[in-house]
């Protein structure tokens, strides 16, 4: 469904409010448990190149800028 048919079914339903909130109910996104799109970085908020180890909870680029402070060495 494309987002101007969700405009239109909304502006259908905006006279049937019983109707409305079964639509958002069954349409509505699903809860995550697991997977890429729960962990995010918490310094930026990005999901992708997520790193967990040690509890860093960063995405790749910012765990690049601070990883010298925190006391990681590159050694290559």
């Amino acid at each position: 469904m494309s987002s101007s048919s969700h405009k239109k079914v909304f502006k259908q339903l905006k006279s049937k409010p019983a109707k409305l909130k079964k639509f958002i109910k069954h349409n509505a996104p699903k809860k995550r448990s697991c997977g890429k799109a729960l962990k995010t970085c918490s310094k930026c908020g990005r999901k992708g190149g997520h790193i967990n180890k040690y509890g860093l909870d960063l995405c790749r680029q910012c765990f690049k800028e601070i990883a010298t402070k925190i006391g990681f060495k590159k050694y290559s």
